[in-house]
């Protein structure tokens, strides 16, 4: 099923989502990778705030290339999600409403997915050039000194994600293997 969403994201709006749908995400995003989600436990581990207000947020695993002149920002694809795991179940616990990147999820990631009624989504790893024809404007908000791996504030219009794992524990890839396996 197709469906176009608002971001941040509500738990409502993450309930009608189910893996495989097609979703096309309007709104502020956030972007994060490893060295961004490093310093964000270390804020946490010292009692201190995150860069942003976590709660009903987007986080897209993403570095960027160099904005062209004219452009809000480069290339932006996603980036493998796994090497986020060790931090997500906790980013999840405080609220996060979803992540977008590529790959597969721990079990511990899952898990707190459905905990926290929270969704997965995947953006097509290779279509970084198309995927930023979708963001309008790019801020960095936070970690300046980690260049790409800065944190990111987006504003994305129509942007493209496939849901892989839902908050009912559906997830895509196992879902798909099966699939394919009986056909």
């Amino acid at each position: 099923m197709e469906k176009r969403i608002a971001a941040p994201i509500d738990k409502e709006t993450v309930r009608t989502l189910i893996a495989g749908d097609y979703v096309y995400i309007t709104g502020t995003i956030y972007t994060a990778r490893d060295a961004a989600h490093k310093r964000m436990k270390e804020a946490l581990d010292r009692s201190e705030s995150l860069p942003f207000d976590i709660r009903g947020q987007i986080i897209y695993y993403m570095g960027p290339s160099p904005a062209r002149e004219g452009h809000p920002i480069g290339s932006a694809g996603p980036t493998t999600a796994s090497r986020m795991d060790r931090y997500t179940p906790e980013l999840l616990d405080l609220g996060l409403g979803a992540m977008i990147g590529k790959g597969k999820r721990t079990k511990e990631v899952l898990d707190a997915v459905v905990r926290n009624q929270s969704v997965y989504f995947a953006a097509v790893g290779g279509a970084g050039a198309l995927l930023s024809k979708c963001i309008r404007s790019s801020e960095v908000i936070a970690y300046e000194d980690l260049g790409t791996e800065a944190i990111r504030k987006l504003y994305v219009e129509d942007f493209p994600v496939i849901v892989v794992a839902d908050c009912k524990g559906n997830n895509l890839y196992e879902t798909a293997i099966e699939k394919y396996r009986n056909a």
